[in-house]
């Protein structure tokens, strides 16, 4: 860890509080994850952490899963899909650009397609029992897998905010109930 990067953590713990930092972590969550990871991610104790994920989960933020053999909280993915949709329409981008934004994402997916001879992360990870595969190859296509199944969810996006740019259109009149 660099010099700059430890004054940067510094910084955020003195400017922020445990609360702001596990609704922070709360809020960036792409899979399920249990209280004391959150509380490990904001550097917060366990006992608040789990105070602030039970309000979370009572203002629908977050959603609580108790099936496993640890209780998991994960976000809301609609609302975070809405949330993005709304920012990338908002950005100022056009939509010709998002366009051709989609478009290079899916011409990526179709060039992991052909160099590895598969049709999703899963099948690539499958290829990690090739036993002619050496450490690092391993690595790498672990690493390019997940890029793959984050490619695929920001394609799910951008191709929402496509659809629906006159929909997430910023509005200044609020809107009518109708009766």
């Amino acid at each position: 860890m660099t010099e700059d990067e430890s004054n940067s953590e510094g910084l955020i713990e003195r400017q922020t509080t445990g609360e702001d930092r596990v609704r922070m972590t709360a809020r960036q969550l792409s899979e399920p994850r249990t209280v004391n990871w959150i509380a490990s991610e904001a550097s917060w104790s366990h006992e608040p952490t789990k105070r602030v994920l039970k309000r979370l989960v009572d203002d629908g933020i977050l959603h609580r899963d108790d099936s496993g053999t640890h209780t998991t909280y994960y976000p809301d993915y609609r609302r975070q899909t809405m949330q993005e949709a709304m920012r990338l329409r908002d950005s100022g981008h056009t939509v010709e650009e998002l366009t051709d934004r989609l478009a290079d994402m899916k011409a990526q997916i179709r060039d992991l397609e052909d160099e590895f001879g598969v049709e999703s992360p899963n099948q690539l990870r499958g290829t990690l029992a090739e036993e002619s595969l050496d450490a690092d190859e391993e690595d790498r296509r672990r690493e390019i897998a997940r890029e793959w199944e984050h490619l695929q969810r920001r394609i799910q996006i951008v191709g929402f905010a496509i659809r629906e740019w006159d929909f997430l259109a910023p509005t200044t009149e609020p809107a009518e109930a109708s009766s």
